[in-house]
């Protein structure tokens, strides 16, 4: 099973600095990463006006992949309910991936007990109101507070990139017993 991560905080606190951290490190030692943003500007597309594949979705294509050398892209045209992100996680644990992880969906992630959280915050009152919405488990606070670490917590604050290995090491534990589990149920 696919082990889900998600980093979740406000706008500028760090969640991309977190997922990109852990996604170039974790890469490279081998594992195999899936990684979903959220967008949640309103009439934002990857597709562009005028470009074959919006011409392709304009006539009434619901889904529509495009394929280049280096990519394939996949565009559904779809309402976005949050549920999707469910359809999404399922597909890419069909891509025999090892890890996937989660940039965005604050408001539903937070509330989802299945998913590790990595709490990301500038101050400590983001820090507070994200931790008030999130329910465990929270594997770790990172973002610019945890340069300062501003009190003793169960929660590690870890410092990226200086405090990386940390992460890491938290992440692969994960990683590890994912793969115990898996083979247990065998």
């Amino acid at each position: 099973m696919v082990v889900v991560i998600a980093a979740v905080g406000i706008s500028g606190s760090g969640k991309t600095t977190t997922v990109e951290y852990l996604i170039s490190q974790l890469s490279r030692m081998g594992y195999r990463i899936g990684a979903i943003k959220h967008i949640h500007r309103e009439g934002f597309s990857m597709d562009q006006e005028g470009k074959n594949t919006w011409r392709f979705s304009k006539a009434g294509a619901k889904i529509t992949v495009a394929i280049s050398p280096e990519e394939i892209a996949i565009i559904e045209k779809t309402n976005a309910a949050l549920n999707d992100l469910d359809k999404i996680v399922k597909y890419l644990e069909s891509e025999k991936l090892d890890i996937v992880f989660i940039e965005g969906f604050h408001s539903f992630i937070s509330k989802r007990p299945e998913i590790l959280k990595i709490i990301t915050a500038k101050t400590p009152e983001d820090l507070e109101k994200t931790l008030k919405e999130a329910v465990p488990p929270i594997l770790a606070i990172t973002g610019l507070i945890a340069k300062n670490k501003p009190q003793t917590s169960k929660i590690p604050y870890i410092d990226l990139p200086d405090e990386g290995t940390k992460l890491l090491e938290l992440v692969k534990n994960h990683l590890e017993a994912s793969k115990n589990c898996d083979a247990k149920k065998n």
